[in-house]
């Protein structure tokens, strides 16, 4: 009897574990994140199966997509538009740019339906839910890195060779993640509240995709619009891929610094109001 009422003691004595949903504008426990980090890598392995499961080609659809919009880009604007590609061959200027373009748009997609499409593991388990949009960059990079090696391929073909300039691409590859994180931190969150999101995100990502220049140079927008152009985070992404791979590039230094700065605020941005409205989606979705 002696030890049983010692182990109830010990047992009153400890205190409950409640689990409290954060309030306003509250912290934004990143370290949660690292907490939970093998449940980030199974929800990214996850994607990965169910992007490809059952499909002929597989793990041939990460190519395909960006060498396909290539080749059509490289009729439509190289051959009939005539549009200029500061003198490097089409095919490896348009290609050059739509690797991280198409990381950029298929990660904002999954990660601006991630929560939604999730519903059923948010309303049951408790865990960071920031989690879940990350998850869609870490699929995405899988996709980009192969894709990567059939551009190597196409700029052999073409007779380029990446220079010391390629180490500097790691830094437009981080601007292109903070963006798409920030921007899809923020739709994640407004698409549990407000379903027209996934019908408007495909204008919003063609839009976004002709004010990059990823077709055209940047040197055809007007002067007295560069300073609004430079507030697109992927613009300069896209012309540092093309410095860092191809040697050349439109105005990046005039481009680098305003980018950044907006691909921050949208990250930062992003997390807080993700954080702030994070306690209403098990309720809502």
């Amino acid at each position: 009897m002696g030890a049983e009422a010692a182990a109830i003691s010990v047992g009153a004595l400890r205190a409950p574990i409640v689990i409290r949903p954060s309030r306003g504008w509250a912290s934004l426990r990143l370290a949660d994140v690292w907490t939970y980090r093998e449940l980030l890598a199974f929800l990214v392995w996850r994607d990965l199966k169910v992007r490809y499961k059952q499909t002929v080609l597989g793990v041939a659809w990460a190519v395909l997509q960006p060498v396909l919009t290539m080749l059509l880009f490289s009729v439509v604007f190289g051959r009939l538009a005539k549009m200029p590609s500061n003198g490097l061959p089409y095919p490896v200027f348009a290609f050059c740019a739509l690797l991280p373009w198409q990381f950029f748009a298929n990660a904002l997609t999954a990660s601006a339906n991630s929560l939604v499409t999730n519903q059923q593991l948010i309303t049951k388990v408790y865990f960071p839910r920031l989690v879940i949009p990350l998850s869609a960059l870490g699929a995405g990079l899988v996709d980009l890195a192969i894709a990567f090696v059939v551009l190597l391929g196409v700029m052999g073909w073409y007779g380029f060779v990446p220079s010391l300039r390629a180490l500097a691409l790691p830094l437009f590859l981080l601007l292109t993640m903070v963006t798409v994180a920030g921007v899809g931190l923020w739709l994640s969150a407004l698409n549990v509240k407000y379903r027209d999101i996934r019908y408007t995100l495909p204008l919003l990502t063609q839009l976004w995709l002709f004010a990059t220049p990823i077709a055209y140079p940047t040197s055809l927008v007007p002067e007295h619009w560069r300073a609004l152009f430079g507030l697109n985070p992927m613009a300069a992404a896209v012309e540092g891929f093309r410095w860092c791979l191809l040697g050349r590039a439109d105005g990046l230094e005039r481009l680098i610094v305003p980018a950044g700065v907006v691909a921050l605020v949208l990250l930062a941005s992003g997390l807080y109001y993700f954080r702030a409205t994070e306690r209403q989606f098990a309720d809502i979705v």
